[in-house]
């Protein structure tokens, strides 16, 4: 088990990556229904890009995407999540499990992320990556995920809008067929735009 890092200088580098992910031109991209992806430079799989427009606020979004109350209550995917540890305010480690998916082709995941929230323009950026860290509870395969992020923006042209763009590479480990871990990305990213739409109208 790795000791846990650094926080700012993790912090930093996370943030630079996901902007670097964002300047990357469109036609890098190949489109996968609602979600565009390219091959990741951390893994062999995918990076996958997803883009919607949220009806709210930007921090309203931003708290209900990052680790805290609001995740649990709205996330399908999420089964638990528990913070291990707290750097400052915007900044933590937290452990998270998530459910089976395809008919449970892929078992229940757990995860150990590093997560960062920070100001991106005139909205927020709220990433994460996975550390070795923790033992692995039983019943779970560990689950990894690259640098990982989703940007928040308002839109200027429309007060109460926001432009919500995520970028999600995760390797999810197990013997697993490559083509069940791509469909099972691309209709979890749809999902949670929809999940996360009607948890911010109730």
């Amino acid at each position: 088990m790795d000791p846990l890092p650094n926080a700012a200088p993790l912090a930093s580098k996370l943030r630079n990556t996901l902007v670097r992910y964002h300047s990357i031109g469109d036609g890098e991209w190949r489109k996968d229904a609602t979600v565009w992806r390219k091959p990741s430079e951390e893994f062999s799989g995918y990076l996958y890009k997803a883009q919607g427009v949220v009806e709210d606020v930007t921090n309203r979004i931003v708290d209900h995407i990052r680790p805290g109350p609001y995740r649990l209550d709205w996330d399908s995917l999420m089964t638990s999540m528990d913070i291990m540890e707290t750097f400052e305010e915007n900044c933590c480690v937290m452990r998270y499990t998530t459910a089976g998916q395809l008919w449970n082709i892929i078992a229940p995941r757990e995860f150990v992320d590093f997560s960062y929230t920070t100001s991106y323009e005139d909205g927020l950026l709220t990433c994460g990556i996975s550390l070795d860290y923790g033992e692995v509870r039983p019943n779970f395969v560990r689950g990894f995920n690259h640098p990982c992020g989703w940007f928040c923006v308002p839109l200027k042209d429309s007060p109460g809008h926001s432009l919500l763009t995520g970028y999600i590479q995760t390797e999810l480990r197990g013997m697993l067929p490559q083509s069940a871990v791509d469909t099972a990305m691309s209709s979890t990213l749809a999902n949670f735009y929809s999940d996360l739409k009607k948890a911010l109208k109730t």
